[in-house]
């Protein structure tokens, strides 16, 4: 339910009242009246005072200044039989009539304040209706002040300040509007707000007042420099990281990059089996990759101003299909090849041994035959 149209509208009656009786006359009681909500007007900006229960045939709305409706008084009138409209004695050049009776104020003026008269000719008879315009001057824009302009997140807190004489005064928070909360306190005067953990989505704020319903003024926005990070630190490489291992071959080329989010723009190290490298920024090149580069690197980022760190690190090995290719560092035969070798190598040595074997025998076999 929306109850800011009952809240106005009470709040117009009470200004028309007060208007009512600083101007020292009432609303006379007719058949035809003039619309209690349009004798409120804002300086500066148009103003229509409606008439009500007009009938037809009517044969000429006039206008009035004051509660007489005497032809020294009269503003403007216009007849609808032909059509025409005629300025009187009170005539600014700002006024006019429209063709259903109301009156026309063009860029209201404080002096526009003042009782006003609609008569209106029927042909047999003629009604009239006084009502007590009210001019009312908007308050200047409210300017704002905030005790910081940079901040940390969740660590600094911001009071800012609304300087104005309104009383009815709201918040806004990246241009939404906001009360207090467990994170934001308003004060009771609605002047002053305190944002007790400032985050990095507070960074504009702005009060607006509202001295005349349905006439908000509000304030230049106030922005807010808030460093925050790193967070969401990801690693992007040219090999697929499975399970904080990177398999890669040797001689290839490895590309690591190190990302995250942060304000202002975080410094980057690397350091390879806990030693810091000397390249610095948030990407590395292994142009060929040797036996020396195999280990465990890490990405450290670092945010000056919020003091925080945040680190990413994973592994470098041989691709696993090397493994059983390697004999020695710069040599490299196949997995059937070594099989082959193998059975070669014992192959040799039975023949080898079988050899040695006759040798020995034939040698023993020779000595005993001397002997004999």
């Amino acid at each position: 339910m929306d109850l800011s149209r009952p809240r106005c509208r009470h709040w117009r009656e009470l200004v028309l009242l007060a208007s009512l009786l600083a101007c020292g006359t009432r609303q006379a009681y007719s058949q035809i009246s003039i619309d209690p909500e349009s004798l409120l007007g804002i300086k500066g900006f148009r103003t229509v005072l409606v008439l009500q229960n007009v009938t037809q045939d009517v044969q000429e709305y006039s206008w009035h200044r004051g509660a007489n409706d005497t032809a020294e008084n009269m503003i403007v009138s216009y007849k609808p039989p032909s059509d025409t409209w005629q300025s009187g004695p009170m005539f600014s050049g700002r006024e006019n009539v429209t063709r259903t009776g109301s009156l026309v104020i063009r860029r209201s003026a404080l002096n526009d304040t003042g009782n006003y008269t609609a008569r209106v000719d029927f042909g047999n008879r003629t009604e009239k209706a006084t009502g007590c315009l009210n001019i009312q001057e908007l308050e200047k824009k409210p300017d704002i002040w905030a005790n910081a302009s940079s901040v940390v997140e969740y660590m600094d807190p911001v009071a800012a300040i609304c300087y104005t004489n309104a009383t009815n005064v709201n918040w806004y928070v990246e241009y939404t509007r906001v009360s207090s909360n467990d994170r934001m306190t308003v004060s009771p005067d609605l002047k002053t707000l305190i944002i007790h953990r400032v985050s990095r989505y507070d960074r504009t704020l702005q009060c607006e007042t509202e001295s005349i319903p349905e006439f908000p003024w509000r304030s230049e926005p106030l922005s807010l420099s808030v460093d925050y990070g790193p967070d969401k630190v990801q690693l992007r490489t040219s090999h697929i990281i499975l399970n904080g291992i990177l398999s890669a071959k040797i001689g290839s080329e490895v590309h690591m990059e190190c990302n995250a989010i942060s304000r202002p723009s975080p410094k980057y190290h690397w350091t390879h089996n806990g030693s810091l490298v000397s390249l610095s920024g948030a990407k590395i090149i292994l142009p060929s990759l040797s036996w020396e580069q195999m280990g465990r690197y890490r990405c450290i980022v670092e945010n000056p101003m919020t003091q925080l760190t945040m680190y990413r690190e994973f592994q470098i090995q041989v691709h696993r299909s090397e493994h059983s290719h390697v004999v020695n560092r710069g040599f490299y035969i196949s997995g059937a090849k070594v099989v082959w070798l193998i059975v070669i190598i014992v192959l040799s040595s039975v023949y080898l041994c079988g050899i040695l074997i006759y040798i020995l025998i034939s040698h023993l076999s020779t000595r005993r035959q001397r002997g004999t």
